[in-house]
């Protein structure tokens, strides 16, 4: 949960490195709440609105920690456009040098 949190701090910072760790915790924790909170939607009788409010919510966070994560592999986060390349790159380890991007992400939890 707390590499969720920090993601979602960090939802304007585009510049930097995010580890395979953050970017996986986010995107498991943000699967979990969005189904989450589309069943309540669902009992409820609402079907889209709070669903469309969280995912317009987690946008923007969601995006920005790709494009780090890109950065830690040492793309650059305009590659995000293309979503093939993009998944495949999600599963590979990081950049362990500094890059063009930042210092190697320290090994704290957030």
């Amino acid at each position: 949960m707390n590499w969720y949190i920090k993601a979602i701090k960090n939802y304007s910072t585009f510049s930097g490195r995010a580890k395979r760790r953050e970017y996986w915790w986010f995107t498991l924790f943000n699967g979990l709440i969005s189904l989450g909170v589309t069943l309540f939607a669902l009992l409820f009788g609402d079907d889209w609105i709070i669903s469309t409010i969280y995912s317009l919510f987690a946008f923007l966070p969601g995006l920005a920690v790709m494009v780090r994560r890109n950065h830690d592999a040492g793309y650059s986060g305009w590659w995000i456009l293309c979503p093939v390349f993009n998944l495949i790159l999600m599963f590979f380890k990081s950049d362990p040098e500094d890059n063009r991007f930042g210092p190697y992400p320290a090994e704290t939890q957030a």
